[in-house]
């Protein structure tokens, strides 16, 4: 895979390759710890379903890297929003980064980054004065990525099985 990425705002023809990627990190999360991960199969029609109405939404941010060359294709896509004060989580309105993934093939050229650094412009640009997100314990790869960025560590999840 040597041709250029390119990251844009995602369009509505888009969206059955984003529910599949969506799909595969519900999968990627559910395999880690399939106690705290739901995994409601078929996962791709609901994803979407959501992720296109949330195209019309003017608070979200849905972004995809694209792999450019002869055959065009893409290789990821992240999906944040502009949310709300949720005293439940003493958390101020913030941006949340909700979803950020890249195909297997596409993983270490760059991708992950480009698309942390358009939705978080974006969620910018929406008024976001932060951004937080979750990351699974596991996922070493992805806290360094956004270690790199600047992101800090603010709170750790524990879960008890009853």
């Amino acid at each position: 895979m040597t041709s250029a990425l390119t990251v844009r705002a995602a369009v509505r023809a888009d969206m059955p390759e984003v529910a599949r990627f969506a799909a595969q990190l519900v999968r990627l999360h559910h395999a880690l710890d399939p106690h705290r991960f739901l995994c409601l199969e078929p996962l791709e029609p609901g994803y979407e379903r959501w992720l296109t109405r949330e195209l019309a939404d003017p608070g979200a941010a849905i972004v995809v890297a694209e792999r450019g060359g002869a055959e065009p294709a893409l290789v990821g896509y992240a999906y944040g929003r502009r949310e709300p004060r949720d005293w439940n989580s003493l958390l101020d309105a913030c941006g949340a980064l909700h979803d950020l993934y890249v195909d297997e093939p596409a993983r270490r050229l760059g991708a992950g980054a480009l698309l942390l650094e358009a939705v978080i412009a974006r969620l910018r640009a929406l008024g976001a004065p932060r951004v937080v997100l979750h990351t699974a314990t596991q996922n070493a790869a992805a806290q360094r990525l956004f270690e790199r960025f600047g992101f800090r560590r603010t709170m750790i999840e524990m879960t008890l099985e009853l």
